[in-house]
């Protein structure tokens, strides 16, 4: 059977997630509003999921119609056809999001949407009530400007939960975004170095990319457990844990030996070796590196002249280094850090909107 898909993703994040999708042979992949739509089958849900990046999570979409009352999207909800892939003994919590839409109140969206679901589930089950004992299917209603997508969230937690974040220091990056710059900075092979490594997320990241390593392989989804889809999560999972690592030469260093003890244990849950070494970013000396890094943010961390003798200390230590992307959301960056960037974009850690400045020259 064939399924109208999408990964979300964060904004700002399409284009790399639909170049993931898109190497995997995916067909009819189309980037809109942080969301990347393909099609496939169980065995590319699957797929999908054990092996996207930079996706929040996999869905797939089973109805699209305008709804600007609650009257509509009660009646329009009604209408889909949840028990062709519901069983009547399932979980299946409500979850919504609305965005430049009439309908704003995401509590009373998910109130109306779950009657709606019960009313049709009982009615084309034949029952009286719906137990709910048996496996998680998880409705998503999405609504972006007025328009609502019913949709099936096939991932279950997101997919930036790979497993491995077994200790953390403060403001980590989300593993997603983490691996999105990896693959914004161009970086396949060869050294690569996290200079300010934090909790170690980007070298992480950076090391499974290099290893080929699946982001999903150590974790559960929920469509795992529906019917028609245990066999194809399972070949899939067993494929990506049998393939063979290659070399990969990843650095990850930092000022804080806290940091570095919380790297270390997330580099091992990960299954990933990491060269790790204790240094001030003013002795930062890998010059044939690939540098990606995501240094304090002055909203966040420090007061603001910190943190700017810290860009201004990280200018002259990465000065010879070629290819480098640093993100940040100070806007003041590219002064302090003395030379303005060859590419800007903007992205989003958590809430935060931040710039990925990258040098390649």
């Amino acid at each position: 059977m064939e399924y109208k898909c999408f990964a979300s993703c964060s904004f700002g994040l399409e284009g790399v997630t639909a170049q993931e999708l898109k190497r995997m042979k995916f067909p009819d992949v189309k980037a809109s509003d942080a969301r990347v739509y393909f099609r496939t089958d169980g065995a590319g849900i699957a797929k999908a999921n054990l092996w996207l990046r930079t996706a929040d999570r996999v869905y797939i979409e089973l109805a699209q119609f305008k709804a600007v009352t609650f009257d509509e999207l009660f009646e329009g909800v009604k209408r889909v056809s949840l028990e062709d892939y519901i069983p009547k003994d399932a979980k299946f919590p409500v979850d919504a999001d609305s965005v430049n839409s009439a309908l704003k109140s995401v509590s009373d969206i998910q109130s109306i949407c779950k009657k709606a679901s019960v009313d049709r589930l009982m009615q084309k089950h034949s029952v009286t009530r719906l137990p709910e004992t048996g496996n998680r299917y998880n409705i998503h209603i999405k609504i972006l400007r007025d328009t609502v997508s019913v949709c099936l969230n096939t991932s279950g937690a997101g997919l930036n939960r790979r497993g491995y974040r077994q200790a953390n220091v403060a403001a980590p990056i989300r593993e997603t975004l983490a691996a999105g710059i990896v693959l914004l900075s161009g970086y396949k092979e060869g050294p690569f170095c996290d200079p300010m490594c934090g909790s170690g997320t980007i070298a992480i990241e950076a090391a499974m990319i290099a290893a080929g390593i699946a982001p999903g392989a150590k974790r559960d989804f929920d469509a795992m457990k529906w019917d028609g889809f245990e066999k194809s999560f399972g070949e899939e999972r067993r494929s990506a844990i049998d393939a063979p690592l290659p070399e990969y030469e990843i650095y990850a260093s930092d000022a804080d030996k806290k940091a570095l003890r919380a790297v270390s244990r997330n580099a091992e849950a990960a299954g990933v070796e990491l060269k790790i070494y204790h240094a001030d970013i003013s002795e930062f000396s890998r010059s044939g590196c690939t540098v990606v890094t995501n240094p304090p943010y002055a909203q966040r961390l420090g007061q603001k002249e910190q943190v700017h003798r810290l860009y201004n200390a990280m200018g002259s230590a990465l000065l010879d280094v070629r290819h480098k992307c640093i993100i940040t959301a100070d806007n003041d960056f590219e002064r302090y850090f003395g030379r303005r960037a060859d590419r800007k974009r903007k992205l989003y850690n958590g809430s935060i909107r931040c710039t990925l400045y990258q040098y390649f020259k």
